[in-house]
């Protein structure tokens, strides 16, 4: 009978030993994800913040760049959506929406006109590409 019971605690060993390795990885043990490929560094653009005047550095593409000294929230234009001319009060260079009948100035706080002087040639002009021609039936 010692014989059986000697056999029988040694299956029941191993039984237990097998049924650990079963239970998987301890508590609270994670595996880490693959590695992922190191992403590129994005192309940055900067803008002036409207409110504060910082200079303000942002990834290029997005719209929006919020200031980290005033919290305002800046609209992103791009190169071809710009226009610049010069205050008429202080004579600094400002910048303003393509289009914008008026731009007020940052810092002397005037409003000048954009007249048919400032007004740049459409997109395609730029771009060296004939402008269509504008045709009435």
């Amino acid at each position: 009978m010692e014989r059986t019971e000697s056999k029988e605690a040694e299956e029941k060993e191993k039984k237990e030993e097998e049924d650990e390795d079963d239970e998987g990885p301890p508590p609270g043990w994670q595996s880490l994800p693959p590695p992922t490929q190191p992403q590129p560094p994005s192309e940055f653009a900067q803008l002036v913040c409207g409110s504060c005047h910082q200079l303000l550095s942002y990834p290029q593409g997005v719209r929006h760049v919020k200031c980290s000294c005033c919290q305002t929230v800046n609209f992103v234009l791009e190169a071809h959506q710009v226009g610049v001319v010069k205050c008429g009060s202080c004579a600094i260079l400002l910048m303003y929406h393509y289009g914008a009948p008026s731009v007020k100035c940052s810092s002397c706080r005037s409003v000048t006109e954009i007249g048919a002087h400032n007004k740049r040639p459409p997109w395609s002009v730029q771009q060296g590409q004939p402008t269509p021609p504008n045709t009435v039936h």
